[in-house]
């Protein structure tokens, strides 16, 4: 039996990453990493609650096989990796740093953790979400992370302690295919499992039915990167996976790459550079940052 095509869209007239004007080359540094509301244009007092109320009409009068969900896509805070990119430049490091472990003075890979700075932007982050609290910002029904530590130690300090969810809701799925593009450059290369949940235990973290103790994926294919088309096909398994969920508000913690070449590409939006340390809503994104949009599935 053949499997119904999925198309996926964002609504666009909710968010100002999505609107028709918006200038894709500027919009990451025009909105920083953390824009009022996520970028949420209805700047009325009642704003969270209005879209709410819009997302439930959405779906009540949506035709069969037709879904909206929230997406709040947050990219990880700054890594060892992004310093060292940022210290030899983008030639220098595709040709050449971007295959080693590190140099004399730091270590990016396998797996680098966050910088004091990358700390400090998933801070932020948990600060912005604060300060939507007060009014009526949807909590996040399900979250989703990288298996990368970068990811996972920004998901710990965005949403750090109680304040966004209470101790039995504070819970995150840790799934492969949320990854980096993997291939050639060690930082991408995730921790063995035993490694991960050592450091990230349950039952705040749990792991996806199979996942493995090794990174096969990067061992498999330590020669050569993976495509952007091949990124593209794991986001559309995760809107797969989200959209065959009941959850309608969705948290996804991951990173540049799988954001601008996977998911933003799923949704055939151009990628855009994000800057680091931000949370919007889906629609588009700033590291540690995020973005939020309404999605829409369609059979």
């Amino acid at each position: 039996m053949t499997m119904p095509t999925r198309a996926y869209s964002i609504v666009p007239g909710f968010f100002a990453q999505d609107g028709p004007d918006v200038d894709i080359t500027e919009i990451g540094n025009i909105l920083g990493a953390h824009p009022p509301r996520f970028g949420l244009l209805d700047d009325s007092p009642d704003h969270w609650n209005s879209l709410r109320r819009r997302l439930d009409e959405l779906n009540g009068d949506a035709p069969g096989g037709t879904a909206y969900k929230i997406l709040f896509l947050g990219r990880h805070g700054e890594g060892y990796h992004n310093v060292a990119l940022t210290q030899y430049g983008r030639e220098a490091w595709d040709n050449h740093y971007s295959r080693l472990n590190g140099d004399e003075t730091m270590t990016w890979g396998p797996d680098p953790t966050l910088t004091p700075r990358g700390i400090a932007q998933a801070q932020d982050a948990h600060s912005a979400w604060l300060r939507e609290l007060p009014d009526g910002i949807p909590i996040p029904e399900k979250c989703y992370s990288s298996p990368l530590r970068r990811a996972l130690h920004t998901w710990d300090l965005t949403f750090h302690g109680y304040d966004v969810f209470d101790a039995e809701h504070r819970r995150v799925t840790i799934v492969e295919d949320l990854r980096e593009a993997y291939g050639l450059h060690p930082c991408d290369m995730r921790s063995s499992r035993s490694a991960i949940e050592h450091d990230f235990p349950p039952p705040v973290y749990t792991f996806e039915a199979d996942f493995r103790e090794e990174d096969v994926l990067y061992l498999s294919s330590s020669d050569e990167r993976e495509t952007n088309e091949h990124v593209k096909s794991r986001a559309v398994a995760m809107l797969d996976r989200i959209f065959q969920d009941e959850a309608v508000y969705v948290s996804i913690t991951a990173h540049s790459g799988l954001i601008r070449f996977g998911f933003l590409a799923a949704l055939d939006r151009k990628p855009y550079r994000l800057p680091t340390g931000g949370e919007e809503l889906c629609g588009g994104l700033p590291m540690s940052c995020g973005r939020h949009c309404i999605l829409e599935m369609a059979c």
